[in-house]
């Protein structure tokens, strides 16, 4: 089967290429110039040069496609203007949806997040959960999973997918968690009884390709998340012990480094500059995010096979074997060597 990937080249898309490369696919990513592509071209990953904001770039692309797994997103940053996030979360996903439609691609997956539920206030939730977008990244994901949901109504064959807290090798966000706490920097902020639900890499990619081959997906919307979520305080600890580490106690208060981040953004934004403090990046110590994920185990099948504890270790691994965290990874029985970066 011919598939696109839509943002190959980032984390989570380049995996999922990997993935379906690996069963036999045939798989095609968009890919800006310049973009670093090396390693989905070794994969046999066919690359077309184009920008997802582009209608004819993504047309391009999707022929002769029979699925299209829309993972393309400008993710959380403090240097882009708000309507750059527009462009490419809304009018990305509008340029996917109508290349979809014109050339009779069979299926649509659109990789939205639970993000769009904000702060959720009961512990887990489900689909059904309110909306509540806390930033741009979100509001835009959220009106971009508008579009899909109209399309779906309109008769495409589109399903929606939310992941949570995506990581795993190859992942860059979560990797100062790791390094501060191996280095002994880290400070809780607030009071670690915040709740985080996370989803290994390969387990969302395995939902994702649920989403796109279960007969009674179509239409549907899904939460793709880890087998439990954790208060941040047993993070960190987890974090500890795949690094080799002891966690440190103690936490600061939230006011005074919300305030410092208001004004990192203050100062870097103009320019255009990425803050080394930001809102957003608070967001993992104030915001709880717990979810059943039941939808997704009854209706299509999806059940991630990774704890946190085995993921954190690969994770960590991988970091180690980049040369990211300092030393050798202690050794687990449940996270497999990994080469060293030659």
């Amino acid at each position: 089967m011919r598939v696109l990937v839509t943002g190959g080249t980032g984390f989570t898309g380049g995996r999922l290429a990997q993935m379906l490369k690996e069963q036999g696919d045939k798989v095609v990513t968009l890919a800006r110039q310049g973009s670093k592509t090396d390693k989905l071209i070794q994969a046999g990953v066919e690359i077309v040069t184009g920008d997802i904001r582009s209608r004819d770039d993504v047309l391009r692309a999707a022929k002769g496609c029979q699925k299209i797994y829309h993972i393309a997103a400008l993710y959380r940053s403090a240097k882009h203007p708000d309507s750059v996030y527009h462009d490419v979360n809304v009018g990305g996903t509008e340029n996917v949806l109508h290349a979809a439609e014109k050339l009779g691609v069979d299926r649509v997956v659109h990789c939205s997040t639970v993000g769009v539920h904000g702060k959720v206030k009961a512990l887990p939730v489900d689909e059904n959960a309110p909306f509540a977008p806390g930033d741009i990244y979100q509001e835009t994901k959220l009106a971009g999973e508008i579009k899909a949901k109209e399309a779906s109504e309109r008769g495409q064959p589109v399903v929606i997918a939310r992941p949570a807290g995506i990581y795993g090798p190859g992942d860059m966000r979560f990797l100062k968690l790791f390094s501060t706490i191996q280095s002994g920097k880290f400070r809780m902020i607030g009071s670690g009884k915040v709740v985080y639900h996370f989803t290994y890499v390969d387990d969302l990619c395995q939902g994702f390709m649920a989403c796109a081959e279960h007969p009674d997906a179509v239409g549907g919307t899904y939460i793709l998340c880890g087998k439990n979520y954790h208060p941040l305080t047993e993070v960190v600890q987890i974090v500890a012990d795949s690094v080799g580490a002891t966690a440190k106690r103690g936490s600061i208060p939230v006011w005074p480094v919300m305030l410092a981040a208001v004004c990192c953004e203050a100062v870097c934004k103009p320019f255009g500059i990425e803050p080394p403090l930001y809102r957003r990046r608070l967001d993992f110590f104030i915001k709880d995010r717990a979810f059943t994920g039941q939808k997704a185990r009854t209706e299509i099948g999806f059940e991630p096979n990774f704890s946190l504890q085995q993921g954190f270790r690969k994770t960590a691994a991988w970091y180690f074997a980049e040369g990211l965290l300092r030393g050798k990874a202690p050794e687990h029985a449940d996270a497999a060597p990994i080469p060293a970066k030659a």
